[in-house]
């Protein structure tokens, strides 16, 4: 039995990607996706994966706001911070894939959005434990970089900078990884959500540079779920996202052809990860978020 799903299903289900892609402020997004999965988590059975409480703290000028018990003000007129059982100011780098195909969607969430989505409430989560966050943009090069913040400040420059970001050019994913982990002199978390349309073999060097830095990588590898289950009917044209290249193919004919490559591709992916001790999770843009987030918490947890 898969215990993720075992713990997943004792969580609400309210954070469907469908019902998020009608909310137009990222930040709001974020902290209801966030909020809502930490409750979820206290309200289950699996304490081992809760975010817990230590003790409160008066309030001291420079303290992240969002860190304030609103609740606990209300009844003593005080304020007061929460300070966190797995607090280890670690430092966390988001590494998105905005190259073309990220724009491919069969249903109302793009892989883009979804990743957008994922990234921000990453982001809104590790600062709210006051662990610092940086983000990147990247396709076949670095679009942009942020090194990594623990302030509120720092968050909404984080979700502006997801809120605007576009679609960049072709994938290429293996060489800003290298560029990546040369600059990464700090040892950390680097979180990449991507498509992974790449060479598995280049992929996978770029994550072993990483973890020969000492990094604890986690990755998840985003996908449509037409890309996943090619339930195409009938002729069917296909347009590469990127060169604009078509090709008119039988569904039927070509599902099974199809489904024998992909699954290749997956296991020579997996399996690569696994050898280099990288966290791998499959996530496809229909799932709720708080799969991906309890995977990426659970990963912490292992790592610790």
């Amino acid at each position: 039995m898969n215990p993720t799903a075992s713990i997943t299903r004792n969580i609400p289900r309210f954070i469907k990607p469908e019902v998020l892609s009608r909310i137009s402020n990222l930040e709001l997004l974020a902290r209801g996706v966030v909020e809502g999965f930490i409750s979820g988590l206290h309200k289950s059975p699996y304490k081992g994966f809760s975010v817990e409480f230590m003790e409160y703290r008066p309030y001291i000028p420079g303290d992240d706001p969002m860190r304030i018990d609103w609740k606990l003000f209300a009844r003593s007129d005080r304020y007061y911070v929460k300070e966190f059982e797995d607090e280890t100011n670690t430092s966390l780098n988001l590494l998105v894939d905005v190259s073309h195909s990220m724009g491919y969607g069969t249903g109302e969430v793009r892989k883009l959005d979804y990743a957008f989505y994922l990234a921000a409430s990453l982001a809104y989560f590790m600062i709210r434990q006051r662990d610092g966050v940086g983000l990147t943009f990247f396709d076949d090069k670095i679009i942009e970089r942020i090194p990594p913040r623990s302030t509120s400040s720092h968050l909404h420059t984080l979700l502006s900078r997801l809120e605007n970001a576009t679609l960049g050019a072709q994938t290429a994913i293996g060489k800003p990884l290298h560029l990546l982990a040369d600059l990464q002199k700090k040892r950390g978390f680097v979180v990449l959500i991507s498509d992974l349309l790449d060479d598995p073999a280049a992929i996978l060097d770029g994550l072993k540079h990483f973890r020969f830095g000492g990094n604890e990588v986690v990755v998840f590898h985003l996908l449509d779920p037409g890309e996943v289950n090619f339930d195409f009917k009938d002729v069917v044209e296909f347009e590469d996202m990127e060169t604009g290249e078509k090709l008119l193919v039988v569904s039927e004919e070509a599902r099974e052809l199809y489904l024998e490559n992909l699954n290749r591709y997956l296991d020579t992916v997996k399996s690569g990860c696994q050898t280099l001790g990288v966290d791998y999770n499959l996530v496809t843009t229909d799932q709720p978020l708080d799969f991906a987030l309890f995977n990426y918490l659970a990963a912490r947890k292992r790592k610790a």
